[in-house]
């Protein structure tokens, strides 16, 4: 049996190939025409639960199957896979456009009787009929075929786009000495010896993958080193890249192009404007002027840090004019003489299973659940598959993977591989299912993975994100977990969880010395917490610097004619370190061209402010010995956790807090409270 079709309630990873990936498609797409064209004919009642036991059950088939395809594309792509994955793109795309715009499934919505509903379906069928809007049903004759036109050609952009970021990534490495490598930790040269020994190699095999450009640009000492790296990693997929086929340039063009034209054809001034009408932000001026006000405030600490690193690299460096590729090598040194300790000091203290045990105790804990190893198919045997109860109740599973390999991309993230629903087809609980998906070093020499703070901090990010999934008590699929939430409020629970990376009484648990078992000492985490805000206004303007460039190439029509040239717009606004004129980041900005964040980027600083203010509500009812309190937990979890999507982000907000969001905490958190706007 095609293992795409089999009825099993979780994918058979291990089964899957790329030759099943066309008549799996060819039979689930005739199955969900066919319910398309059920649900439309005349007679079909316009009914919930009736339209979503023929449509939805289908669809959701559909979603599954392609969304493992997807998911084994991005993690364990393959020539082959790749070549099935785009041959069968044009085809999944035209289908969900062409339902999400179909008017006679509008009109079945819109004759719905509210009234027959509860409040769950209430609530999925008002984002749905404003999704049918979004999605062209009010288009007709030339304007709606065009718009399907659209769709397709931006699906087909996107991953082209991803595909190059990924090949200009994985394409490149560079052999070099020991000599060279100077200062880099151990950890980090026993695994590019493997690497190059694996390929009959001597010396050091480097690549662009973060577990070892990161290090190379903070600790090698050869700057010309640093500067090779460097100009590798920031012009990939570019112009100034090494192969012209992966250069992304036309791509973005053709990408804000088309999506400018989509706004026009829904009546919309931009493409931010359909961005916007389903986040909280109000306004592409709301969400710029939110990012020029706190940019104000970060704006004199980081001056600050760049003043500090200059006298600093002159003094005891011998780097009177840092470029762009020293700065990470500067601020590391910087932090190590100021707070005495080092990011490879740390990182022993951090093993992967040690700091796994510890996030799943103060999930546990706070959370009330339990969370232990359960089994399925995987697509590589370093993944791992969890399961979350609550006593002795499934509440959710999840895979995680959580290391950088060869066909894998880069980042990390969370994806639903099915969401928590109250089956109309048999009236049965459906229990959601996540991935987990890191970036981080493989173990050498028979050691486990070490983390740096900063992985520990994207772990328990993604686990946020997971934990949103799995623990909605929602029955209603659209609005179950992060199904229906506002883009920006979707990063709360994952920026939330990062604060506990920051609490002694959670650290305790999850540190063992990779050689000598001992836990991480306080005074390391007293120097620790102390370099916590470090370059935190460099930081802030960095992101602030992202936000800005993709809110205006979304909300000015001729932006991305010249998308260089606004980025150095921005850039001259917004950063107080310039990038050198061949820096060509914005052609691996996947998050905006091929993540689903365009005109959204933004939701990471929102976000950021609604996540500092609601941990502040634990900070305010601690326990003695610095514990969070299990009530504040449960109370978090009820009001925002729970509820998913089944109501406006901002009475979830309120639910908890019992008032809006205030930027205080955020300022506080980052070691710029007190700040006016300038």
């Amino acid at each position: 049996m095609n293992p795409l079709l089999a009825p099993d309630h979780l994918p058979a990873f291990d089964r899957i190939s790329p030759d099943h990936v066309a008549p799996a498609l060819d039979s689930l797409l005739a199955e969900a025409e066919a319910a398309l064209q059920s649900v439309t004919a005349s007679d079909f009642p316009a009914d919930w639960n009736a339209i979503a036991r023929v449509l939805d059950v289908a669809g959701e088939r559909l979603g599954c199957a392609w969304g493992a395809v997807g998911h084994l594309n991005a993690v364990a792509d393959t020539p082959e896979l790749r070549a099935a994955y785009n041959a069968a793109l044009p085809r999944v795309t035209e289908f969900w456009t062409r339902l999400g715009a179909d008017e006679r499934l509008y009109a079945q919505y819109k004759a719905i009787d509210p009234s027959t509903l509860n409040a769950e379906q209430q609530r999925a069928r008002t984002l749905a009929l404003r999704n049918f809007v979004l999605s062209g049903a009010e288009l007709t004759g030339d304007a709606k075929a065009r718009f399907a036109a659209i769709q397709e050609r931006q699906a087909e952009l996107s991953q082209k786009f991803s595909e190059n970021v990924l090949d200009a990534t994985d394409q490149w490495s560079l052999l070099v000495s020991s000599e060279e490598l100077d200062g880099v930790p151990q950890d980090v040269l026993d695994a590019t010896r493997a690497a190059a020994q694996a390929e009959g190699a001597q010396g050091h095999k480097l690549s662009l993958k973060m577990p070892c450009y990161l290090p190379v640009m903070q600790f090698a000492r050869s700057s010309a080193l640093r500067q090779q790296v460097y100009r590798a990693y920031v012009t990939r997929a570019s112009d100034q890249g090494a192969h012209a086929a992966q250069d992304n340039s036309a791509l973005v063009r053709e990408i804000l192009a088309l999506r400018q034209e989509e706004a026009a054809l829904l009546g919309y001034p931009h493409f931010a404007a359909v961005s916007l009408a389903a986040k909280m932000a109000q306004s592409s001026e709301e969400v710029t002027g939110f990012l020029r006000d706190l940019a104000a405030r970060a704006r004199p600490f980081a001056e600050k840090d760049v003043a500090e690193m200059r006298a600093f690299a002159t003094e005891h460096l011998a780097l009177a004019d840092p470029q762009a590729w020293d700065w990470p090598f500067i601020g590391e040194k910087l932090k190590e003489a100021r707070y005495a300790f080092s990011e490879q000091e740390v990182k022993n203290y951090f093993p992967a299973p040690q700091v796994l045990a510890g996030l799943f105790k103060i999930v546990e804990t706070l959370f009330e659940v339990s969370i232990r190893r359960d089994s399925a198919p995987v697509w590589h045997p370093a993944v791992e598959f969890y399961r979350i109860e609550r006593g002795g109740v499934l509440l959710g599973q999840f895979y995680l993977d959580p290391g950088a390999r060869a066909g894998k991309r880069g980042g990390a993230w969370m994806d639903d591989v099915r969401t928590r629903w109250l089956r109309p087809d048999r009236t049965a609980l459906q229990t959601p299912v996540a991935h987990l998906v890191c970036n981080f070093a493989e173990g050498v020499g028979g050691k486990p993975p070490l983390l740096t703070h900063d992985d520990v901090i994207t772990l328990f990010h993604e686990c946020g994100h997971g934990l949103h999934h799995m623990l909605t008590q929602v029955n209603e699929r659209d609005i179950a977990g992060i199904s229906g939430v506002e883009w920006d409020a979707v990063e709360l629970p994952s920026q939330f969880m990062e604060n506990f990376c920051w609490e002694w009484s959670v650290l305790r648990h999850m540190t063992a010395h990779v050689d000598t078992g001992e836990p991480l000492p306080r005074a390391l985490f007293d120097k620790m917490l102390a370099a916590k805000n470090f370059q935190s206004g460099l930081q802030t303007l960095r992101q602030i610097e992202f936000a800005l460039f993709d809110m205006r190439l979304h909300s000015e029509a001729a932006a991305g004619a010249d998308f260089m040239g606004v980025l150095a717009e921005v850039r001259d606004e917004i950063a107080v370190l310039q990038p050198p004129s061949w820096n060509r980041t914005a052609h691996s900005f996947s998050h905006i061209f091929a993540g689903g964040y365009a005109a959204g980027y933004y939701s990471y600083k929102w976000a950021e402010v609604l996540s500092a203010d609601a941990y502040a509500a634990f900070e305010e009812t601690a326990l003695p010995g610095g514990e969070a309190n299990p009530e504040t937990g449960r109370r978090y979890r009820e009001a925002i956790l729970e509820k998913g999507g089944s109501r406006p982000a901002m009475e979830s907000f309120k639910a908890f807090r019992g008032r809006e969001p205030q930027l205080d905490a955020l300022l506080r958190h980052q070691g710029m409270g007190g700040v006016a706007a300038a």
